[in-house]
């Protein structure tokens, strides 16, 4: 499973990607909103620091708007994926801009029957929102695993993005659903390094290590 970072914070994205765990990013109107800057200044930074996908996300609801920002957005970089809603002028643009070959990441996925139409349409990516599926009452996690099932019993390319992560719990268990990447927020990705055992078998080491320079 790829990790991808879930941030618009350059210097966040600069401290993981230079430990070489990082592959891609995802960001959105939100989180752009988070770091006061205009997302024609932020985009192009993260597709500096990250070889791998850097999606940014158009904000027309209709066809025609979102197909003309996917285009000036592809421009930026040849990392860049075009965030698209997973609504019905968002699906018609995926399969316009799949056959020009601008890379879409479907967004806002909360059903397989939703995950099913995104690949369909063409999208390289699809991002099921676990986290906002479990505040309802849902499985976020078994749609994930519903999704792998499905998508490798009728050879969809696609690839799914494990989205809207809350814990480590939520990292594991798309790991073992078999998510092909989680994108992961900077305090959940802090957490992924910690365990208790870790830091006392550091300590212990450290210790006898100068106890034996005496």
């Amino acid at each position: 499973m790829k990790i991808f970072m879930d941030t618009a914070d350059v210097a966040e994205i600069k401290e993981f990607a230079d430990l070489g765990i990082v592959y891609g990013v995802t960001t959105n109107p939100s989180l752009i909103a988070k770091t006061g800057r205009p997302q024609a200044e932020v985009i192009p930074e993260i597709a500096k620091l990250v070889e791998g996908p850097v999606s940014a996300e158009v904000i027309s609801v209709e066809c025609s708007g979102m197909v003309a920002e996917a285009r000036e957005l592809s421009k930026i970089s040849s990392n860049v994926v075009v965030k698209i809603p997973c609504i019905a002028e968002g699906l018609k643009a995926v399969k316009l801009l799949s056959a020009e070959g601008i890379r879409t990441n479907v967004t806002l996925v909360f059903s397989l029957s939703q995950a099913l139409l995104a690949a369909r349409a063409g999208a390289d990516y699809v991002s099921p929102f676990i986290g906002r599926l479990d505040y309802i009452g849902e499985n976020g996690v078994k749609l994930v695993e519903d999704m792998v099932k499905v998508f490798r019993q009728y050879s969809l390319p696609t690839e799914i993005i494990a989205a809207s992560i809350r814990g480590i719990d939520h990292v594991n268990d798309v790991m073992l659903a078999g998510a092909d990447i989680a994108t992961i927020p900077t305090k959940v990705l802090r957490q992924m390094f910690l365990h208790q055992l870790t830091d006392a078998g550091l300590k212990k080491f450290l210790e006898d290590y100068a106890a034996s320079q005496k």
